[in-house]
């Protein structure tokens, strides 16, 4: 599964460190197959480019063509996969791009802020730019990413993250299980749940299929990671990482390159 469209990188490449994974959970994840590594990849790729951008006419017809019976991970979240592909196949079928636009809006950007905040020090602490973006950016500069000149954006979006993903399955593999547990594991789900949850049927199908996904990539590390995980604050205190939102709605309901 390769999607037909792409969005602009946040982040370019330089000289990484290819050290070995030091764990089973790691080797388990990493042996999977060829073709399973590239469609974890084009899945990291696609749900950043959904929680970046709304689709262009392109990447709607993409996606309401998708054979989404055909994919799946290994692991025991593997069978929501296609059912979740499948839901955002639907949506995909009865969108245009006009109205997407206003979703997407409404949904994750807002005029103060949107429904959904997808960013981890959010998640982690209930505030932006707090700790957990510290430690990204020091893990993001030990591994060689560096931020694109046009991105303003904080660099722990959901959307960011996932395009850090993808680069490190294809180039840095042995990274991966590192990165992911630090940065997406304890926060990433619950992100994609509380985006499961609003009025919009394709951003809800968004949601769903981050949702799936993020499950049987941490079920597939083999460890047990909280889904609600401690970090500090400014202060060090400790803060556990609940979801917040400012805004109730008023009615319930890519290709990363070098």
């Amino acid at each position: 599964m390769t999607s037909p469209t792409s969005t602009p990188d946040d982040f370019a490449a330089g000289g990484t460190d290819d050290r070995a994974p030091d764990t089973p959970a790691a080797d388990s994840l990493i042996s999977h197959s060829e073709e399973q590594q590239a469609l974890r990849a084009d899945l990291y790729r696609l749900l950043a480019r959904l929680l970046r951008a709304a689709p262009d006419a392109e990447l709607i017809d993409f996606l309401a063509e998708l054979d989404h019976d055909a994919i799946s991970l290994p692991g025991a979240a593997e069978q929501q996969l296609p059912r979740a592909l499948a839901s955002l196949s639907l949506a995909a079928r009865v969108s245009d791009s006009r109205r997407l636009e206003d979703d997407f809006f409404q949904s994750l950007v807002g005029v103060v802020q949107g429904e959904v905040v997808p960013y981890a020090s959010w998640y982690l602490t209930g505030s932006l730019m707090e700790m957990p973006l510290v430690a990204l950016r020091q893990d993001l500069k030990r591994l060689g990413f560096e931020r694109q000149s046009d991105v303003h954006e904080p660099e722990d979006h959901l959307g960011a993250l996932c395009e850090v993903m993808a680069m490190l399955i294809d180039e840095v593999p042995g990274e991966q299980v590192n990165f992911f547990r630090r940065h997406v594991a304890s926060w990433g789900e619950r992100c994609c749940a509380d985006l499961a949850g609003r009025e919009s049927p394709f951003y809800a199908a968004v949601g769903y299929l981050g949702q799936a996904f993020l499950r049987a990539e941490r079920l597939n590390l083999g460890d047990s990671i909280p889904l609600h995980a401690a970090t500090e604050n400014n202060s060090g205190e400790q803060v556990t990482a609940e979801a917040v939102q400012l805004v109730t709605p008023a009615s319930v309901a890519p290709d990363a390159r070098h």
